[in-house]
């Protein structure tokens, strides 16, 4: 990859391993001094980060609350106090969860300096037109995994999480969420909807092949309207219009991104 089309050095097979070699050891440093550093201050941002969706001053619970009382068919009822309670039900879930979790928010932070050595090990293989539409797809990607985690800590978890817990399949079943269970759906969501924000990135490559064109994607946008619809109601079981909206909307922009991004043929 250092050779490229600047022809500016000549390295051999075994060059550019040693070179991809080194730019991961680099990211594996930076990603170890994160790890401690999330590890050291887990303790103090768990309770109001982490398990903000449990508690009822979660700030999206106080705005849908602020908008007034829900009737739970046209709008979801917030205006109750909301609490639970996670239970530990394994000896040593507490300390694995604290060890698991401060890796997965140092991934989340080595993600624009893993980008930046990706553009650093490409860069001298790409012609200078390829440069800027490389580079400008890289910092796309970046700022579309973190708003998308966002989208997922700030919409996607807490309705969801409000809407399960909430739920009884009979009266006599009280629900007790285990740490490992909130933990693995908290992550879960956050990430994923991280991955799905990187559709406007997919859609531009596939472009670029010519798998996909503005036409194309403009002609199929009813279709894409509807299976994001559903997608949307299987996010959010609720049943409510404006919680299946407040998940929709963001699914439904990625879509006309998408178009903008592409090319018309």
């Amino acid at each position: 990859m250092q050779q490229g089309k600047e022809g500016n050095s000549s390295m051999t097979f075994w060059d550019h391993l040693e070179e991809l070699r080194w730019s991961l050891f680099r990211v594996a440093i930076v990603l170890f001094v994160l790890l401690v550093g999330c590890f050291i201050a887990l303790p103090h941002i768990f309770d109001s980060f982490i398990l903000g969706p449990t508690g009822p001053d979660f700030f999206l619970y106080r705005w849908i609350a602020g908008l007034g009382k829900g009737d739970g068919f046209l709008m979801p009822d917030f205006s109750s106090d909301f609490k639970v309670d996670i239970i530990n039900i394994n000896v040593a879930s507490q300390f694995l969860t604290h060890i698991s979790t401060s890796f997965w928010i140092s991934l989340v932070l080595v993600f624009p300096y893993l980008i930046y050595e990706i553009w650093k090990y490409v860069k001298p293989a790409l012609y200078e037109n390829e440069k800027k539409s490389v580079r400008k797809a890289f910092i796309a990607g970046t700022a579309l995994f973190y708003i998308g985690c966002a989208v997922g800590y700030c919409v996607i978890f807490p309705v969801t999480f409000r809407f399960l817990t909430g739920y009884v399949v009979g009266s006599s079943i009280s629900n007790q969420i285990s740490l490992n269970s909130y933990m693995t759906n908290f992550l879960t969501m956050v990430f994923i909807m991280g991955v799905v924000f990187e559709i406007p990135v997919l859609a531009w490559l596939l472009s670029g092949i010519g798998l996909i064109n503005k036409g194309m994607l403009k002609k199929y946008r009813s279709y894409a309207v509807v299976i994001l619809m559903i997608l949307a109601a299987l996010i959010t079981p609720s049943g409510d219009p404006f919680t299946l909206l407040l998940v929709f909307l963001p699914l439904y922009l990625l879509y006309e991104l998408s178009i903008l991004v592409v090319k018309r043929s």
